[in-house]
């Protein structure tokens, strides 16, 4: 849910860890990236592959087909693979793929397979690349990290790294519709781990998430009364009228910046060019740094419906489902985290930073779970839910040694619980 997405301005300086507390760089790991090299033309190819699926949120039949992919080269690895029923109607299986290892660290993986848009959109712009781009429906958010997560594990078989207790790779359905099929299971997996490492794409040019926005949508509906346009409109009651006076009131929020959004998304009203609507609503996307803000919105909409401008209307306000994404604050587990992604780039002579934006993520799950969380360790890309989505390519292979190396550091040494 990249929706929104901002630069966090002086983020990286205000984050930076004093000199003494950030881990030494390590030398790079000649094995590990020398196969990051060697897997980038199969790891493309695999992305072409499930890019030119189509698995818009509920599309069960392309959500099922990506997961076959997937799932079969995860059990070709060793692990063992589950699908699981999505907790809510009209959504494919998600998937949870688990390998026992010899250490100490139980390491939780998420990424979503599902995109935000809809059956046929392959059919008009497939999968393709430039010289610097990768470009298709989902080939960044988020299929581009969970094949970088695929390839992470291939390198860890062919090395034979065991230096781990547990490795859980969730493959998950339903993010872009707020995880509606998956949260339960999130929280039964975040559990029984101690970190969480997600999949979704870095922001340009080359940045890890270290804060996101939660997000939730209230729903406005108004009933007023219908009436023939021409011949008696005086005996109606225009519900869209009133819903436009409910919206203008409710222009307080701000729209964009850091801090607590709340946007228009959606809205509907009338059945007939020649019937005043008896009917309307609409929907307001509301992002927030703070969970308490979600209470505040709901305040101020519900003090805005007593009042009404169109005479006998009813305004009413409800949330959109009962699972809602809380934010992922700023916090010294995942602060740790970005420092330990910092020293690994530093090894390759590269320098990544820190960002936040306002999509939210099952990063905010775990660490409201009480365990560490870094996020954005997938390939840095940019144009979320629209047609100019992109993957940086230069960011492949780097990224995908990242994610190996912080997979092969937390199995041997795991961080400690969020207190």
């Amino acid at each position: 849910m990249k929706l929104g997405l901002i630069a966090a301005a002086g983020v990286g300086a205000l984050l930076a860890l004093p000199a003494e507390a950030a881990p030494k760089a390590p030398a790079k790991d000649a094995k590990v990236w020398a196969a990051a090299e060697a897997a980038r033309p199969e790891q493309l190819k695999l992305l072409e592959q499930v890019v030119n699926i189509d698995s818009g949120t509920g599309d069960v039949e392309g959500g099922r087909k990506v997961a076959a992919i997937l799932g079969a080269r995860l059990k070709a690895l060793g692990l063992s693979v589950e699908s699981v029923r999505a907790e809510a109607p009209g959504l494919p299986e998600n998937t949870v793929a688990t390998l026992t290892g010899t250490g100490k660290g139980r390491i939780l993986l998420i990424g979503h397979i599902d995109t935000v848009f809809g059956p046929g959109t392959v059919a008009k712009r497939a999968f393709r690349m430039d010289a610097e781009k990768a470009y298709g429906p989902g080939v960044s958010d988020e299929k581009g990290g969970v094949v970088e997560g695929v390839y992470a594990l291939q390198i860890l078989h062919d090395l034979g790294f065991k230096d781990f207790k547990q490795i859980v790779f969730l493959i998950e359905t339903s993010e872009e519709g707020g995880s509606t099929g998956t949260q339960g299971l999130i929280a039964k997996l975040v559990a029984d781990t101690d970190v969480e490492l997600n999949l979704e794409p870095g922001d340009t040019p080359d940045a890890l998430t270290v804060w996101r926005k939660g997000s939730t949508t209230f729903r406005i509906d108004v009933k007023g009364r219908a009436a023939h346009a021409g011949i008696a409109p005086q005996e109606g009651r225009n519900a869209a009228a009133e819903l436009i006076h409910q919206i203008q009131a409710d222009d307080v929020f701000p729209k964009s910046g850091d801090g607590l959004t709340a946007n228009l998304t959606l809205m509907s009203a009338g059945s007939r060019a020649n019937i005043i609507p008896e009917d309307a609503s609409a929907q307001i996307n509301v992002r927030v740094r703070d969970k308490a803000d979600y209470d505040r919105v709901q305040g101020v909409l519900e003090k805005n419906a007593r009042t009404t401008a169109v005479p006998d209307t009813k305004v009413t306000i409800s949330r959109i489902g009962e699972k809602v994404f809380p934010p992922l604050p700023i916090n010294p587990g995942t602060d740790a985290l970005a420092a330990r992604a910092e020293a690994i780039y530093a090894g390759l002579g590269l320098k990544i930073t820190r960002s936040g934006n306002g999509g939210a993520s099952e990063s905010a799950l775990a660490v409201d779970g009480g365990i560490p969380a870094l996020d954005g360790l997938g390939p840095a890309a940019g144009g979320f839910h629209a047609e100019s989505e992109y993957l940086v390519l230069e960011t492949v292979t780097p990224r995908l040694y990242l994610l190996t190396k912080l997979i092969q550091e937390l199995g041997h040494a795991p961080p400690p619980r969020l207190k």
